[in-house]
């Protein structure tokens, strides 16, 4: 139970974070966003700020925004009953197309023809008049509550997202895997706050049964050279004793100002299958803010070159294995939480910027897609017909549900089954 309500927490942080930046370079943008969702499923609340319905819903699954769109506008289907209110001018201001056994207080009409686009009006008959046909205006801030009584504005043409410049539309499908690389830097930063600090050259305490304790090296002892090379980090000592191969060393310490020659064989140790030599001791943390700030942003630039590499190797010797979806990284998340929080701080700065920039892939269905696209009507200088947009968009969701399946059953085969 434990580790599905963590997984369901990261998760949730990592989806969040990703539509909070479509959100919010949206709304700055001009372009309508007419639902901001927390979770998925039925409705649970829902309340509008600022032209947009704020819901949180019962599955913690992340979340969604619904951006204006042709394929996300208001529309009422001919012969339905709806309930409107209308505003001090006699405009309809709100309606209630849910059929909900308590509709909004206001005039029931049979709706025969409808434009919540363009000319914004609704025809039909009131309170079931047959005989007399009227035509009402709908105001351009007009809400509609759908057959899930979630209540939204209508969208008119001007405030979608096609209706947009295209630099806009470059920054609003940009800024949630931007959002999710910028997450995973911030939480690395945390990680480093929070983690002691990167080990330095002086000597902690040393380990039993291991080379240092044994020729007579003491906490507080500084090295300063191995062999003939300066030791300037903790990660020198690794370099020179690897480079040792097991034979001995001469390892030059300081100790209460004064330089102090040992002679030792480092101890050859197996890490994961690999070989390593070691004096065996802890190097005495720096704790201090500039180290560790320092630490958490170089741990952010180097997992991002890792992962650029990781995605470019992936293209040139593709393999299932090198993919996870959302059972792999259950799986994982369940064990690094058993490591603690520092452990799960490293893995959600990972995953989050991993997935800012696989999404960033010019794949259709992913937001790299889209601003292939985008980038495509910039140097044609004309918009991509719609239904051809739409075409590529579906085959693009065709395919990536392909892989989802695939990778899914893969994982499941690996971490439930193999």
């Amino acid at each position: 139970m434990k580790g599905i309500l963590i997984f369901l927490v990261v998760f949730g942080i990592l989806v969040f974070v990703h539509e909070f930046g479509h959100f919010i370079v949206a709304k700055k943008s001009g372009i309508l966003v007419r639902e901001f969702s927390i979770g998925m499923g039925p409705k649970l609340f829902q309340v509008m700020r600022k032209k947009t319905t704020y819901t949180i819903r019962w599955l913690p699954l992340g979340g969604y925004v619904r951006l204006a769109g042709p394929d996300d506008a208001a529309v009422i289907d001919p012969g339905t009953t709806v309930v409107v209110q209308f505003d001090n001018q006699g405009k309809v201001k709100r309606i209630d197309a849910s059929g909900s056994q308590m509709p909004i207080s206001g005039t029931p009409i049979q709706v025969s023809e409808s434009d919540l686009v363009n000319k914004l009006f609704i025809t039909g008959y009131e309170n079931g008049e047959e005989d007399r046909e009227v035509t009402y205006q709908v105001d351009h801030d007009a809400t509609i509550i759908e057959k899930n009584e979630t209540e939204l504005l209508i969208a008119p043409k001007d405030t979608q997202f096609q209706e947009a410049s295209v630099g806009k539309k470059l920054a609003t499908n940009f800024a949630g895997p931007f959002m999710n690389i910028v997450l995973g830097f911030v939480v690395f930063i945390i990680w480093s706050l929070v983690s002691p600090g990167p080990a330095t050259t002086t000597i902690d305490k040393t380990i039993n049964n291991f080379p240092a304790q044994e020729i007579g090296l003491k906490s507080g002892d500084t090295i300063k050279k191995i062999n003939s090379s300066k030791i300037s980090s903790f990660d020198d000592i690794a370099t020179q004793l690897a480079k040792s191969k097991g034979k001995n060393v001469k390892v030059t310490v300081e100790r209460k100002g004064k330089e102090q020659v040992f002679t030792v064989k480092p101890k050859e140790e197996k890490i994961n299958g690999t070989k390593v030599y070691q004096l065996g001791f802890y190097g005495k943390p720096d704790n201090s803010l500039g180290v560790k700030l320092e630490r958490g942003w170089n741990t952010s630039i180097q997992t991002t070159g890792m992962i650029f590499g990781a995605v470019g190797n992936l293209f040139r010797h593709f393999s299932l294995n090198k993919l996870s979806g959302p059972v792999g990284i259950y799986s994982q998340t369940v064990q690094v939480s058993n490591m603690g929080i520092t452990y799960l701080l490293a893995f959600l700065a990972m995953i989050s910027i991993n997935l800012g920039i696989v999404n960033l892939i010019p794949i259709p269905g992913l937001d790299g897609g889209k601003l292939l696209l985008n980038i495509i009507q910039l140097i044609i200088g004309k918009p991509i017909p719609q239904e051809r947009e739409a075409l590529v968009d579906v085959i693009g969701f065709v395919l990536l549900l392909l892989l989802i399946v695939a990778v899914t059953g893969n994982d499941i085969y690996r971490y439930f089954i193999k």
